[in-house]
């Protein structure tokens, strides 16, 4: 099964004029090239869509069409198309939705720690990047890391503070290790293949590794055990989520918290990132 790591765009990519004759005409070329105005990424769509960037290319110039009815399926869950825009490709309604109710399931005023409750991490990704721009510290708790750190798109690598070349910040990133018991139960969570996974795992290893090598403060370890929280950590602030079957972790709500005196989870999550470190691979 493909790699694939789904896109968020915005609403108004389906509204466009041109992407919705696109989609009638099933110009798979076309809705790459409207989703390019867009600032998507050969790269990114690959990555979205399970396809190689050297086929998106060929698709994008004209060079190669896409019929094959599961290619076109896999294609708009990618691109995480809304069901106006799948029956116009002529697709059936998405059949599950993924997405956690908002608010919050319990009164926030009790837990002076919590700050905010987002229904999914998109929700939080504007927020995330403005704390890291002007991070000091910053801790990755992940599964591959991805849509948070290994992309040029990714969440988090594009507003690592640009100060000196990024330097002073200290980044660790903690990955599930390639080879790890954990990988292929985690693969058969989400529905990939194992290999796929520890690919991910690595070329992600591999990106973190240039900003190393770029003289930035980077460590990436690996850990073996199964993966349950998603942690983001900014200085004071700390953004969780969790793994859990059949969800990305992008995909859960995600819990803002902040560093207070008698707080449970930031603490607590902190202690079990400091645990992981101490018994890790270091990678990189």
């Amino acid at each position: 099964m493909p790699t694939t790591l789904p896109l968020e765009l915005p609403p108004r990519v389906w509204d466009d004029a041109a992407m919705r004759e696109a989609l009638r005409a099933r110009d798979i070329g076309a809705v790459f090239r409207g989703c390019q105005r867009y600032g998507v990424s050969q790269t990114r769509l690959a990555t979205a869509t399970g396809m190689t960037q050297a086929r998106v290319s060929e698709v994008i110039r004209g060079r190669r069409e896409v019929e094959q009815f599961a290619v076109i399926e896999r294609i708009a869950g990618g691109l995480a198309m809304p069901d106006d825009a799948r029956r116009l490709l002529g697709l059936a309604p998405a059949r599950e939705r993924r997405t956690a109710p908002e608010p919050a399931a319990f009164e926030l005023a009790a837990f002076p720690e919590i700050l905010r409750v987002y229904p999914r991490q998109a929700g939080a990704a504007e927020e995330i990047q403005r704390a890291a721009v002007a991070a000091r510290e910053i801790d990755v708790l992940a599964v591959r890391g991805l849509g948070l750190l290994a992309l040029n798109d990714s969440l988090l690598r594009a507003s690592l503070p640009h100060s000196h070349g990024g330097l002073g910040l200290r980044l660790r990133v903690l990955l599930l290790h390639p080879e790890a018991d954990a990988v292929e139960q985690r693969a058969a969570e989400i529905g990939e293949s194992a290999s796929a996974l520890a690919a991910g795992i690595k070329l992600a290893t591999e990106r973190l590794a240039e900003l190393a090598d770029s003289g930035r403060d980077v460590h990436v370890f690996w850990y073996r055990m199964l993966p349950t929280w998603r942690v983001i950590r900014i200085d004071d602030v700390l953004f969780a989520g969790t793994f859990t079957p059949g969800w990305e972790g992008h995909e859960s709500a995600m819990y803002k918290v902040t560093r207070t005196e008698s707080g449970p989870l930031f603490s607590g999550l902190g202690r079990q990132v400091e645990a992981l470190l101490a018994e890790s691979h270091c990678a990189v």
